[in-house]
């Protein structure tokens, strides 16, 4: 062997030798990381209902696992190829379509909604497709004014023709078009609509032909017809006391949510989409980029997807729920990381361990936030703050909150500590809470949007006066009727024979509607008479009910 040969020949043995030291390590590492993920999922027992989850490094997958039951009446193991339905991750699909669209020359997301969708009422401003993208369109939730009818989603077969019907039926929206972001299912069952008005194709077929196909995904559909025999499908379950019910979404409904899937496809958009093959030059950067406020502030949502860190380290994600379907999909771009979890159980909601967030642990440390000089607390006496106690009403949502102190500490609901950082500003968790006056303040921080809060009196209603409000309303707007009740020197709201919700006075003419999350406020004529009633619930605000008697 010649002395040039000897060195070719020691040098492919040490390069070996540095590639396969470590891979055994990794390997070893990783392991040892099984294990863990194991142990982090052993909730999920075989004869229970269950999930998957996948992880890729690089778009390479490096785990992919699924535990428990996929149908609990045949005892159908669940496994990687189950399909299981993914709530509102499909939202970045629908998103995807539209990008598509505009680069194919069929619209554009500045384009007035009213283009393709000229049922809408004109509210004498425009809504663009742009913000039905990013949640900032106004316009009302569907599902939540379809259930103030007795009729939620679920005890209907509900279509998108449903849904834009119930939207179009709208006498006002939930705030200016770009002024706020608040998440409504209407935006993305109307954007569904656009795409097949724009593209001749339903979005079923769209996807199917531009980003299913294209991307690999064999296992993915969307639930545009429930009826139909999807082989492998899972089951969705919810936990009574009596064991487990099925709880499908039995409605036609999708763009808003409605993909069946896998986690491992789902891993394989993560790479097609991140890698920049989507659109023609890639529309990654358009999808993932955030979106501004009227104002100019930060919308940190996306075309389909929440732009946001984790400890310090960047994400692009979106959960998912529908009936018991749950779904978690983000990529961790510093780290080249995709997890993409499915599971067919809404048993663990309210559950503190969060497997998704456990996962996370094993793959990255978590930065200790950065604070400014401004977020460091200061001391301030007693007495200069005592001025803020009492109860302050949401002026977009007609809730209240109430201010308090307690050892010598301003409280939120008696819960959520106010640490001052100036004689008038307060940090509460990541937020600010900035007093322009006594009796008036915004909720916000630097980046995003604020809400006013303005100080109400507590409601004083007596037995001599809670006669006023009960009565019989009529909505045009949700076509039903509500009957506002007294039982036991109290008000209810009876919503249909089976259905009632009692009503708790929060401040004069306005009421809590316990247990679901919403507020009743009444108006009154020139004599002081009740005429008409308000609701407001998280994702559609004041709609109009007329007293009828």
């Amino acid at each position: 062997m010649t002395f040039i040969m000897k060195i070719i020949y020691r040098s492919r043995i040490l390069f070996l030798l540095c590639t396969i030291i470590p891979f055994a390590s990794f390997s070893q590492a990783f392991s040892d990381t099984a294990i863990l993920i194991e142990k982090i999922f052993s909730r999920y027992t075989p004869q229970n209902p269950g999930c998957q989850l996948s992880i890729s490094r690089n778009d390479e997958v490096i785990f992919s696992r699924a535990w428990g039951n996929a149908d609990l009446e045949n005892n159908v193991p669940l496994t990687t190829r189950s399909i299981i339905e993914a709530g509102s991750v499909s939202k970045q699909f629908t998103a995807a379509a539209i990008l598509l669209l505009e680069q194919q020359g069929k619209l554009s997301v500045n384009d007035d909604v009213r283009k393709f969708i000229p049922e809408l009422p004109n509210y004498g401003i425009v809504i663009r497709i742009k913000h039905l993208i990013h949640h900032t369109s106004g316009l009302k939730d569907w599902g939540s004014i379809a259930q103030m009818t007795g009729w939620a989603r679920g005890t209907k077969a509900y279509r998108n023709e449903d849904a834009l019907e119930i939207v179009a039926r709208q006498k006002t929206l939930n705030n200016v078009p770009g002024a706020e972001f608040l998440y409504s299912n209407s935006n993305y069952n109307l954007l569904a609509i656009i795409v097949q008005r724009a593209s001749g194709m339903s979005l079923a077929a769209f996807t199917r032909e531009y980003i299913f196909i294209p991307a690999g995904m064999t296992q993915t559909q969307w639930r545009d017809n429930y009826k139909r025999i999807v082989p492998n499908r899972s089951i969705a379950y919810v936990k009574v006391d009596s064991g487990y019910e099925a709880d499908m979404p039995n409605e036609y409904v999708y763009g808003n949510g409605g993909l069946l899937t896998t986690t491992e496809d789902l891993l394989k958009w993560n790479a097609w989409h991140f890698s920049g093959k989507f659109g023609n030059p890639s529309l990654l950067q358009k999808q993932t980029a955030v979106d501004t406020f009227n104002n100019k502030l930060i919308n940190y949502y996306g075309a389909g997807l929440f732009i946001q860190s984790v400890g310090g380290i960047k994400v692009i994600r979106h959960t998912g729920a529908t009936g018991s379907y749950r779904c978690y999909l983000g990529y961790y771009p510093e780290l080249k990381l995709s997890i993409a979890w499915l599971s067919n159980t809404s048993q663990f909601d309210t559950s503190k361990y969060n497997v998704v967030g456990e996962v996370e642990k094993l793959f990255f440390r978590k930065k200790a936030p950065l604070l400014s000089k401004k977020d460091e607390p200061q001391t301030v006496p007693l007495e200069k703050i005592k001025v803020y106690s009492g109860r302050y009403r949401n002026e977009r949502t007609a809730n209240v909150i109430q201010l308090e102190i307690k050892d010598g500490q301003l409280f939120i609901d008696n819960r959520m500590p106010l640490k001052p950082v100036g004689v008038n500003v307060f940090k509460v968790q990541n937020d600010l809470l900035s007093f322009d006056k006594p009796d008036a303040f915004c909720w916000g921080n630097e980046d995003q949007d604020t809400v006013r809060y303005i100080r109400v009196e507590p409601a004083d209603v007596s037995a001599a006066t809670i006669g006023a409000y009960t009565g019989k309303y009529f909505s045009d707007e949700t076509q039903s009727g509500l009957t506002v009740a007294q039982q036991n020197g109290t008000l209810l709201v009876q919503v249909n024979s089976y259905t009632s919700y009692d009503l708790k006075p929060i401040y004069k003419d306005a009421f809590r509607i316990v247990d679901a999350d919403g507020v009743i406020t009444f108006e009154r004529n020139e004599k002081s008479k009740i005429v008409k009633m308000k609701i407001s619930v998280s994702r559609a605000r004041n709609v109009e009910f007329m007293k009828m008697d």
